[in-house]
């Protein structure tokens, strides 16, 4: 009968014996997250993900754009992802529109896009690459109040003011579009923009009067 025993790893002297790998290393290594791969005990992601996570370090695609506002030719490099709001409001310093909902549902933050109204906070800036835009700041001639602002001082057609610039514009639009020939239909042509203070009748007192002084 053989007394010779089967080789075993002998530790060289000063070096620490290594521990047989435990349920936890095992669960780790086999893991792949996204198609990572295990190397020296680490895991490296594949060149895929890393130029993937280079790009997104670099920050979100811009683009450049160039659009008239209020007569005034702008050219901006912008996030794509920019509404025109928020290009007026913070790019370009022009407050007046209010961003109210964010949403689309009260209208604080119409303004004119080659003439006709839209909802600036749900329009991509991107988009716009030579349009026209006119905000509430480019109503008026010099000190020369646009006709439809003198009517909402003479018709006492606002409280807080918080809506009024986007009431505005949209009746301006509403008179443009000769969506005029009746209180009802200024009240349902101007129906998009919310007055949480409830003058309404005074805004299609105002929208009426401008619209008429414009056919004279």
């Amino acid at each position: 009968m053989s007394t010779e025993r089967s080789p075993q790893a002998v530790t060289p002297p000063g070096a620490s014996p290594t521990p047989p790998p435990t349920r936890r290393t095992v669960i780790v290594a086999t893991t792949v997250v996204g198609g990572a791969a295990v190397a020296g005990g680490l895991i490296a992601a594949p060149p895929a993900l890393a130029a993937e996570g280079a790009v997104a370090a670099e920050g979100p695609p811009g683009s450049r754009l160039s659009l008239t506002v209020n007569g005034v030719r702008h050219t901006v490099t912008i996030d794509n992802r920019t509404s025109l709001l928020d290009l007026l409001r913070e790019h370009l310093d022009l407050t007046g529109s209010k961003k109210g909902c964010n949403a689309g549902a009260c209208g604080a933050c119409t303004v004119l896009v080659d003439g006709r109204r839209v909802n600036s906070c749900l329009t991509l800036a991107v988009r716009l690459e030579g349009a026209e835009v006119i905000t509430i700041e480019g109503l008026a001639k010099g000190d020369r109040l646009h006709p439809l602002q003198q009517a909402f001082i003479d018709q006492d057609a606002f409280q807080c003011g918080f809506c009024t610039s986007g009431q505005i514009v949209s009746g301006v639009g509403c008179i443009q579009e000769g969506h005029t020939g009746s209180r009802a239909e200024i009240r349902e042509w101007m129906s998009g923009n919310l007055c949480r203070c409830g003058c309404y009748v005074k805004i299609e007192r105002a929208v009426e009067r401008a619209a008429a002084d414009r056919k004279g």
